[in-house]
């Protein structure tokens, strides 16, 4: 299964009042492992940030000036992001924006190109109900290493967002192991060798025994002795 953690700076918070993408990250991962072939642009959005956005991202107006506007990348990250499923934290503020940047450009909508979209800001509403579930937050919670953070970057929060979800999912692949690969045939089934496993037996003690033996007298008295085990042991003797 091929996932892409994606996430976006902007400069500022309304697509439809014209704020407009700056920058893009993008993490893969397959089968629950990265695999380093992550898409990474700064664009130039022919505008300036506003203030309060610039405080979050601290990308400069100036930086943007000689970067790629969208419509020069669109094409690659379309291919890049082309029937993966994608997982964004807050995905309806990302895919406004996309949304938007794609329609500038005359593409498809986002979500006509890939496969599914999970939000994970969702997710943790539902796990942690109450509480406060920023990537941050759960960074903290999940013992996800955020200490480089100290401004919002795309890439980066994309590759923290891939760690807080397989922490946030590990308990789904506790049980089960993936140990088919894309390679194997439809409808083939994985076989786990548990030779090598030894369950321990554990004996009842001389107390658990007693207890045993006392509720069995006590079945095979209310019978009038027709107990299926009384008999069975007296046919044995």
């Amino acid at each position: 299964m091929r996932q892409i953690f994606l996430d976006t700076e902007t400069t500022g918070l309304s697509a439809d009042n014209g704020d407009r993408i700056i920058e893009i990250g993008c993490v893969e991962m397959v089968n629950r492992k990265l695999t380093g072939n992550n898409l990474h642009f700064y664009l130039n959005p022919e505008r300036d940030s506003h203030e309060d956005a610039l405080k979050v991202h601290g990308i400069s107006n100036e930086f943007l000036r000689d970067k790629p506007k969208f419509g020069a990348v669109a094409n690659e990250l379309m291919d890049y992001l082309r029937d993966a499923d994608i997982i964004i934290h807050n995905a309806q503020f990302d895919i406004s924006f996309l949304n938007k940047e794609l329609e500038l450009v005359g593409k498809p909508l986002f979500k006509s190109i890939v496969a599914n979209v999970t939000d994970t800001l969702v997710m943790a509403k539902e796990m942690y109900p109450g509480k406060r579930n920023s990537l941050d937050a759960l960074c903290d919670r999940l013992g996800v290493d955020n200490s480089g953070r100290t401004l919002h970057g795309a890439l980066l929060d994309a590759e923290l967002l891939a760690d807080v979800y397989i922490n946030l999912t590990r308990g789904q692949d506790a049980l089960l192991m993936e140990v088919a690969d894309e390679a194997q045939a439809p409808g083939a089934v994985g076989r786990v060798d548990l030779s090598s496993f030894v369950l321990p037996v554990l004996r009842a003690n001389e107390q658990e025994v007693q207890a045993h033996e006392a509720v069995l007298a006590q079945l095979d008295k209310s019978s009038d002795g027709k107990t299926v085990w009384r008999s069975a042991a007296k046919n044995m003797a």
